[in-house]
């Protein structure tokens, strides 16, 4: 199999009482396993893909056989946004942006406060299923978005820094139907120094 599951780097409890155990449980081994599984058996049917970095299977979904295209975007841009999500939240990281990027957050929306009432009103106005997202493009500028169902800002040609899942088995167990108190909980268990990484290595 070309994709394997991503081992948690934290204990399923790591993230309470924002994120509870048992959700990070089914969250981890049910939902983005069945990504993985999802992907590898889609990219079965073109052995001249299982190559492919995931990353390059999402920047050029174009060039993906139609007969697995949507099967590679739902199930590639699941194994891929779940693998950076559970990073962002590594616990023991800074607690707030600092250096280039805190300078950056400053110049591009005016302040970190301002940054988190974008970036909340992105994941709050997003339908149904999907992503909020702060990303670059290869200027390192920054800007923020939110993306439907699995959908990957790579596909866009532009580099996720940070994101968080606002589909409901992210939190519904703990949060019912607010998405709003788990959004706002949500910030205070990102790892800044992850952050801060993924936009150094752009």
């Amino acid at each position: 199999m070309p994709f394997e599951l991503p081992e948690l780097k934290y204990e399923y409890n790591a993230l309470e009482p924002v994120i509870d155990a048992k959700t990070m449980e089914i969250h981890h081994d049910k939902h983005h396993a069945g990504y993985t599984n999802n992907l590898n058996t889609a990219l079965e049917k073109h052995a001249e893909l299982e190559s492919y970095s995931i990353e390059k299977l999402l920047k050029n979904l174009a060039d993906i056989p139609e007969d697995i295209r949507t099967s590679v975007k739902n199930n590639g841009g699941g194994y891929y946004n779940h693998a950076l999500f559970w990073e962002f939240m590594i616990p023991g990281g800074a607690k707030k942006p600092s250096g280039e990027l805190l300078k950056m957050i400053d110049e591009s929306f005016g302040s970190m406060e301002e940054l988190k009432d974008l970036f909340s009103k992105e994941a709050l106005g997003r339908f149904g299923s999907g992503w909020a997202w702060l990303v670059s493009d290869a200027n390192k500028d920054l800007e923020v978005l939110s993306t439907p169902n699995q959908d990957s800002p790579i596909s866009m040609g532009l580099t996720p820094i940070l994101g968080i899942d606002v589909w409901e088995h992210a939190y519904y167990l703990n949060y019912q139907n607010r998405r709003a108190d788990y959004v706002k909980a949500w910030w205070s268990i990102v790892n800044w120094d992850v952050v801060a990484d993924y936009y150094k290595a752009i």
